[in-house]
């Protein structure tokens, strides 16, 4: 027999009940049903998300960092480093988006929630790799997608998009070498062509 999802307004008032006033937003967007808590209630939040009656959300499909530095042409009034979850019930058939904002921006931590759902696990090394989000409490938190030594984080708004370093091999050492980007930072302006009868109208 299959059990289908009930309505997200529904969803949302039995994800409110079930946190009370571990919820700081909720709302329903798109069909989905989104809530924040802050970093202190995070971990614990997650737990009855996952065992609570109504929620049972057994599977992390996806977690990832945001850097909300810019958000809005720079209008974003809070903590700039955010930890977004979606999180699936396969049995009742609902989906839900969990957010917690890390509270210091210069070191942004929040737990990690790889003891609630050990698919976590990478992409909690993502987030840390990319934007330098620490998470509390993973057994093996390093960098998973940058190089051995590479310093900084590149999805963080305020990393250049050419980088710090290129990498060459040079074939006097016979071995890559790193040095600084050679690239000149510029904008990009598309070229526009307007040729007479372009594309048959004239």
């Amino acid at each position: 027999m299959t059990t289908f999802a009930v309505n997200p307004d529904a969803l949302k008032d039995i994800v409110a009940a079930t946190l009370g006033g571990r919820v700081k937003r909720i709302s329903v967007d798109l069909g989905e049903v989104k809530v924040l808590v802050s970093a202190d209630d995070y971990l614990v939040s997650a737990n009855l998300l996952r065992d609570a009656a109504g929620c049972q959300f057994e599977q992390l499909i996806d977690l990832c960092g945001v850097d909300y530095s810019e958000y809005g042409g720079g209008a974003h009034d809070g903590p700039r480093y955010c930890v977004v979850s979606h999180l699936l019930s396969v049995s009742l058939n609902q989906r839900l988006t969990l957010k917690v904002f890390a509270p210091d921006d210069d070191v942004p931590v929040v737990a990690s929630v790889t003891e609630v759902w050990n698919s976590a696990n990478w992409f909690e090394r993502e987030a840390f790799d990319l934007f330098g989000i620490v998470f509390e409490g993973h057994n093996d938190l390093r960098r998973i997608l940058t190089d051995y030594g590479f310093i900084g984080h590149p999805f963080r708004k305020d990393f250049p998009v050419s980088g710090h370093v290129e990498m060459r091999y040079d074939a006097e050492q016979k071995r890559v070498i790193y040095q600084p980007v050679s690239i000149e930072p510029r904008e990009i302006t598309p070229r526009i062509i307007r040729e007479d009868n372009y594309g048959g109208l004239g």
